[in-house]
């Protein structure tokens, strides 16, 4: 498929070379042409002088850019541009409304937009594992699940335009729990005198057990957080959640403390940290 990918940070870049080496026709584009220039450097392909120029024709333009805002701006150009009938699979975590209003704009320019947050992190971009959660119709999410599945090891539509970051959000409102969970089991551990490697090597088998305390526990009990998920990135994320829940009456008091104690984080200069960062502060 001819295909362009829009956005080549530490997601974007990854998951676009998957689109090369599956054997799709992929340009790219990005603000920043250093990053576009370095991706065609290692994958083939062809960089743009415009966004624009980079989906002309394109049958699949995917987006990982930063916020509403930049996908609204991103979609208006992308439209026009690429061929009738081709779908837009955004990968950006936003609204639920922009995704709806997005959809509604490429219906009426008979193309069409999937709304197709993602889960895995920057490891599961570059191992091709990530978790797509979509939002659209099902024909348009039929015809792009094989093409994402070049770096995806599940794609599942959920419901209609913006299903898919709904369904996101939730992902972000149990990771923080789970998080925050995990940061004071450790805690306490290390407090106690617990020998942490027997310890998750037995919790972990059981009820207890998890993605995060699996793969981030180590890193975790020894202070690095350079692993995943930016702190900036989740109290992003999270925002948009407290917005929809505002908007659908769903109330999150756990999620608003883990939230402060992000932000706590924050003002520790763990901006960049990942989000396992929060047993910093209790270790403060």
């Amino acid at each position: 498929m001819k295909v362009a990918f829009v956005g080549l940070g530490v997601m974007g870049f990854p998951m676009a070379g998957h689109l090369a080496k599956a054997g799709h026709d992929v340009g790219v584009f990005n603000r920043s042409s250093a990053k576009a220039e370095r991706w065609v450097g290692q994958h083939g392909g062809a960089t743009a002088p415009s966004l624009a120029a980079a989906v002309a024709g394109c049958e699949m333009v995917a987006l990982c850019v930063g916020n509403d805002d930049d996908v609204r701006q991103c979609v208006g150009d992308i439209l026009p541009a690429m061929a009738l009938g081709g779908v837009v699979v955004d990968h950006t975590t936003t609204s639920a409304k922009i995704a709806i209003e997005m959809a509604a704009a490429a219906r009426e320019a008979d193309r069409w937009f999937v709304d197709a947050p993602v889960s895995g992190g920057q490891a599961g971009a570059e191992a091709g594992s990530l978790t797509v959660m979509a939002g659209g119709e099902v024909e348009a999410v039929d015809r792009i699940a094989p093409v994402i599945g070049a770096y995806s090891k599940a794609v599942r539509r959920i419901g209609g335009p913006g299903a898919g970051q709904k369904a996101k959000m939730v992902n972000q409102i149990c990771i923080a729990g789970l998080v925050q969970g995990l940061a004071e089991g450790l805690h306490f551990a290390k407090c106690a005198g617990l020998d942490t490697e027997k310890l998750i090597a037995t919790i972990s088998k059981g009820a207890a057990q998890s993605w995060q305390m699996e793969n981030r526990y180590k890193t975790m009990v020894d202070g690095k957080f350079e692993f995943g998920f930016a702190v900036d990135w989740m109290r992003k994320d999270l925002g948009i959640c407290f917005a929809e829940a505002r908007r659908n009456g769903a109330t999150l008091p756990v999620t608003a403390v883990v939230d402060q104690f992000y932000a706590e984080v924050q003002r520790m200069g763990g901006r960049r940290w990942d989000t396992s960062s929060l047993i910093a502060r209790l270790e403060r």
